[in-house]
């Protein structure tokens, strides 16, 4: 294990890259996403202070997801060995967990329900990334985005 810093914008995993490792944010903001053929940004997890990303392929094969810093931030750099991490459990079952959500969210929720979700999940970054970002990892465009703030404002 290593601590590392990161440069907001910096890029510590691309996609197709071998001997992924796994990342626990110490301080600071990160995020994995893929890009579509048509170039396009789809976010898959955000990970603030105290949150392990990680891309899920073992690190023997190409990984799926870039992970970069949206903030400066200060990151332990875990190796894929999860014996040797086993202390690190409990930060891989809440990871499980959010994704778990995540996935039943975007089969099912509305858009108002997938915002409302992420503001539960994500209640300490919601003024840390942009719109255009949240739009990206609820899987709606930012125009759709703001309907669904104005809705929720009209709810109130």
């Amino acid at each position: 294990m290593k601590k590392i810093k990161v440069k907001k914008g910096e890029i510590i995993q691309r996609s197709g890259d071998l001997n992924s490792c796994i990342y626990r944010v110490v301080s600071g903001l990160l995020r994995s996403y893929t890009i579509d053929e048509k170039g396009k940004e789809h976010i898959f997890m955000f990970a603030p202070e105290n949150w392990t990303v990680a891309d899920s392929q073992s690190k023997e094969k190409p990984c799926d997801l870039f992970i970069d810093a949206l903030e400066e931030s200060v990151v332990l750099v875990l190796n894929k060995d999860i014996i040797k991490e086993s202390q690190n459990i409990g930060s891989f079952i809440k990871r499980i967990a959010v994704l778990q959500n995540r996935v039943i969210m975007l089969m099912s929720f509305s858009a108002i329900r997938r915002y409302e979700h992420f503001e539960e999940t994500y209640p300490e970054i919601l003024q840390r990334v942009t719109q255009k970002m949240i739009a990206s990892y609820l899987g709606i465009t930012p125009e759709a985005l703001s309907k669904v703030k104005n809705e929720r404002k009209k709810q109130k």
